[in-house]
């Protein structure tokens, strides 16, 4: 019989459904993406980008919990590492945690800006820092985090991601020895981890205090291959199918939910497969497949349908 992990919580994102933009002709309206999620038996979503979904939270709340659903946190891209960009991020910050913090969420995943274009795949920054930068990204990081809680209640969750400058394993390390456990978090991301060659059961075991949110996803270690031998951007891999639902790629979801069930904090576990660009009819017995493969792993079975 399968442990059933208790101080986990399943959700999914507009990012399982193709979602990566505010607005694009690409991807479905939100109301079928509201409809598709709780239908396919999540109880808890992240927001996304912000703008996708209603951004007065009256209307949000309407819409979320006329259909049973829980928001699990926000979304933000922001700038760490240029001290001009500063005021505009926290500005940006700022919008998506008073909308976060309006649902009752007390988590906004936040993502450095990708140093690659994430429609051409250009690349349009620096893809290393060095010290002197690495310095303001721990300090800024530690002001916005701050700030955030001061002001929202909420805790910034930094997201590794491909194309960014906290990716690889070391980057990650690198960023959560240098900021303040109080206020900055980390978000296992399980597939940007692997994409980045990290190992997210290492990161448990050695970062278990610092993980404060987690996003469940898998990688296909052969586009994965393609990835290093070519040199592609992540929006080339997803593409070509890099993301994948469980059990096809790595890391072993199975692994990843019994060494978070370890651990001694209350966690979400949201659904993340990049799917942008896709039919509208793709994303929904994804999601439902990938449901049921968790709660058979003892993820979210004892809070969600069968």
């Amino acid at each position: 019989m399968t442990t059933q992990a208790l101080n986990l919580r399943l959700g999914s994102a507009p990012d399982s459904w193709g979602v990566w933009f505010p607005e694009d002709e690409f991807q479905l309206p939100y109301g079928q993406f509201l409809d598709e999620l709780a239908g396919a038996g999540y109880e808890w979503l992240e927001l996304g980008p912000y703008g996708y979904l209603p951004t007065d939270p009256d209307r949000l709340a309407d819409e979320v919990g006329r259909r049973g659903l829980k928001v699990s946190g926000g979304t933000v891209f922001g700038n760490l590492h240029d001290p001009a960009l500063f005021d505009q991020t926290i500005e940006t910050v700022s919008k998506v945690a008073k909308l976060t913090a309006s649902q009752g969420a007390r988590h906004v995943v936040f993502i450095p800006p990708l140093f690659r274009d994430e429609k051409t795949d250009a690349v349009n920054d620096v893809t290393d820092w060095d010290a002197e930068q690495w310095k303001t990204v721990h300090a800024t990081a530690n002001r916005i985090g701050r700030r955030m809680f001061e002001e929202h209640g909420v805790t910034i969750a930094l997201h590794p991601h491909a194309d960014t400058q906290i990716m690889t394993q070391d980057q990650i390390e690198t960023f959560l020895d240098g900021t303040d456990s109080n206020f900055v978090s980390l978000c296992l991301d399980t597939g940007h981890v692997a994409y980045g060659g990290g190992d997210n059961l290492d990161l448990i075991r050695r970062y278990a205090e610092r993980i404060g949110y987690v996003h469940i996803k898998q990688m296909d270690p052969e586009v994965l291959q393609q990835v290093n031998d070519e040199g592609l951007g992540f929006g080339e891999a997803v593409k070509r199918g890099v993301c994948v639902e469980p059990p096809a790629g790595v890391p072993d979801p199975a692994d990843i939910v019994t060494a978070l069930a370890g651990l001694d904090a209350e966690l979400f576990v949201i659904v993340e497969q990049d799917l942008y660009p896709c039919e509208s009819d793709v994303p929904y017995p994804i999601a439902v497949r990938t449901r049921k493969y968790l709660n058979n792993c003892g993820l979210g079975a004892r809070h969600q349908q069968s």
